[in-house]
């Protein structure tokens, strides 16, 4: 009888043993897994924060070129219209001054047609009555004859 109680004794410091060693493994692949898992956690949240980052840059960058671009074709846009500015005041003054002229050379038509002074209207008319008086007497010598 004394043997099994001997033998039991030497049992229960082993399986206490082994039950730490267990425990120990079990802990070692917690401690694993959850380092693992804290590593990939960082890089993703890496990886995010400098996509992040990086969006904003490439925003900002892009802003500042079409910003750029954009006052680059409001100064073209501006001197095109400047030019045609010019270019319609000088053809307005050159129109004006056609207009004018015009006007002028109407008046001048104008009041020789009312006025009785004009020697190129006095002379048309005075051709016209010799020409006038010259058929007239050659009928009379027509008749004569």
């Amino acid at each position: 009888m004394n043997t099994p109680l001997e033998t039991a004794v030497p049992h229960a410091p082993v399986a206490s043993r082994s039950a730490k060693a267990a425990k120990s493994k079990t802990k070692s692949y917690v401690m694993f897994f959850t380092s693992w898992v804290l590593l990939i956690a960082t890089g993703v949240l890496g990886t995010y924060w400098y996509t992040e980052h990086l969006k904003r840059q490439l925003a900002a960058e892009l802003y500042t070129q079409t910003e750029l671009q954009l006052q680059s074709m409001r100064e073209e846009y501006q001197k095109q219209i400047d030019l045609l500015k010019e270019s319609v005041t000088a053809d307005m003054g050159q129109l004006k001054s056609k207009v004018d002229s015009f006007n002028e050379l109407l008046t001048f038509v104008k009041d020789s047609a009312n006025s009785k002074t004009d020697n190129s209207n006095q002379l048309y008319t005075q051709l016209q009555e010799v020409k006038n008086k010259l058929d007239e007497l050659q009928k009379n010598l027509d008749v004569l004859k």
